[in-house]
């Protein structure tokens, strides 16, 4: 989160008023025809509804393909869909699959979703044809597959699960996939450079943890400040903020809640960027790349402290952009966040992700990481192109989507995120609106949903949501109107297993 983003305005959404979950699944196709389709309602509102909608090939490969069905209600309206395009006439609604989903062999599946409008009833489709084709067939989950768990009530006992990355999907020791669904709670990273201590006089006991398991978290993001935990230049002392860290981390994970450890303020003079960029060589704002002097020793430290508990995610480094200090040279952008080095436009020596994960895996650490993009980890484009190497294989990609980023629709998600998402898991580290509202995270959640992937809402703080990504008035979990009281309707919609 760029410091520029906090601020936080009033601004309602509606509020998710009762989730139903729908099924259509529809037995039994020739063989060179044939499909089964799920139709599910993730979530339902006065006047409103997402839904997803599950299609496997059970004929022939198709290399295009449209799915059509009709609402049996006339006030049934599609507005908006991801993962396809998307035509409403009458009753009569088609989606048309996109570049990067639009070949199915035979067995294989894809899912894609829609924003909708009802009044009256919302009854679910009757009946679906795929390439003019009826679905009328069913699909038995493979061994592989997780079994599927369904929106469960808080966390209440049990530590988090331990995670790893299997494919394109983050999986618990037992093999069930997993999704990282939360918040960030901001102030480590800030308050020990500004004698507000370690958590911004924000509590960090049981009750603080109770308040978030109301929401149903299941993942916090912490962002840290690499100077305070090594103690240096001044810093309080680097033993207590460690300690501290490992205290607020043991109590999360003890009460099923999983933890990403984020390095997010370091050290580094950065004198030739725009004008709101971060002037002081210290770790009292954000810079564009993570240096070669201290990020190493930070991730040795906190990898060798935490290592052993697989339930800890370490985030390498929160929102890169090194590209802007050469004139928006993406290239140079790329090169210069996974090798390090010396990089245009940088006064100061680079620590690559490379050099991240060398660090952490020196220590015998095997936890999960994530690694970003450019562009303030918006831009993932070059993302498997410039992956670090990790001989345990363990690495996620971490991208945020803020409702004011150049990636910020359904058309970029699809052609930019989508393709990364079937090689590897992705997870939305941050994301949020400008705005106080909900609409443009009520669009992002249904998609990432849609795609099976995790995230975790900037902020859990109550700041005052004046004009930002502020979800809590208080402590206690009391959520802020709009995006607070429409994150939490949704979160108490949601499993972390899929």
């Amino acid at each position: 989160m760029r410091l520029r983003r906090i601020l936080p305005a009033a601004g309602a959404a509606a509020a998710l008023v009762a989730g139903t979950v729908a099924t259509a699944t529809l037995p039994a196709a020739a063989d060179t025809t044939g499909c089964a389709v799920t139709y599910t309602v993730q979530s339902q509102w006065t006047g409103g509804f997402t839904a997803n909608v599950g299609i496997t090939n059970l004929g022939s490969a198709i290399t295009g393909w449209t799915l059509a069905f009709d609402f049996p209600d006339t006030g049934q309206k599609v507005t908006q869909g991801w993962s396809a395009s998307w035509e409403q006439s009458g009753t009569r609604v088609t989606a048309a699959g996109a570049s990067w989903n639009g070949s199915l062999g035979t067995g294989a599946s894809t899912s894609i979703g829609f924003l909708g409008t009802w009044s009256g009833t919302n009854p679910q489709p009757a009946s679906f044809t795929l390439n003019g084709a009826p679905c009328t067939g069913s699909v038995n989950p493979s061994p592989s597959q997780s079994p599927s768990v369904p929106p469960s009530t808080p966390p209440t006992e049990g530590p988090a699960p331990e995670l790893k990355v299997s494919g394109n999907r983050i999986v618990t020791t037992d093999g069930r996939a997993y999704r990282l669904l939360g918040v960030s709670r901001s102030s480590g990273e800030f308050a020990c450079v500004q004698g507000k201590g370690l958590w911004d006089s924000g509590p960090v006991d049981q009750a603080s943890v109770d308040a978030m398991k109301t929401w149903n978290i299941r993942t916090v993001r912490l962002p840290l400040n690499e100077e305070c935990w090594l103690g240096v230049n001044g810093s309080p002392s680097g033993a207590e903020y460690q300690r501290g860290v490992k205290d607020y981390v043991d109590l999360l994970v003890a009460n099923g809640i999983n933890v990403i450890l984020d390095l997010h303020w370091t050290w580094g003079a950065y004198t030739t960027g725009p004008d709101w960029h971060c002037t002081d060589e210290h770790a009292t704002c954000q810079k564009p790349v993570p240096d070669a002097r201290y990020a190493t020793q930070f991730w040795t430290g906190v990898a060798s402290t935490f290592k052993g508990n697989d339930a800890v995610v370490f985030d390498l480094f929160n929102e890169p952009y090194p590209e802007i200090a050469d004139n928006w040279n993406k290239t140079s952008g790329w090169q210069c966040l996974r090798d390090g080095g010396t990089c245009p436009g940088l006064d100061y020596e680079v620590a690559g992700m490379q050099d991240l994960v060398d660090a952490v895996r020196a220590t015998g650490a095997t936890n999960m990481l994530m690694v970003g993009g450019l562009e303030w980890t918006n831009d993932m484009r070059e993302w498997l192109a410039h992956k670090p190497v990790d001989p345990l294989g363990n690495i996620v990609a971490s991208w945020h989507a803020y409702s004011f980023n150049a990636c910020a629709n359904e058309s970029c998600w699809d052609t930019q995120i989508a393709p990364l998402a079937q090689q590897v898991p992705v997870v939305l580290g941050e994301f949020g609106q400008d705005d106080c509202a909900f609409d443009y995270m009520q669009r992002l959640v249904n998609w990432a949903d849609a795609h099976d992937m995790g995230y975790l809402a900037w902020t859990w703080n109550p700041w005052g949501c004046t004009g930002g990504a502020v979800l809590i008035k208080d402590w206690s979990g009391t959520p802020e109107p709009g995006v607070g009281e429409g994150y939490k309707a949704h979160l108490l919609t949601q499993s972390p297993y899929l």
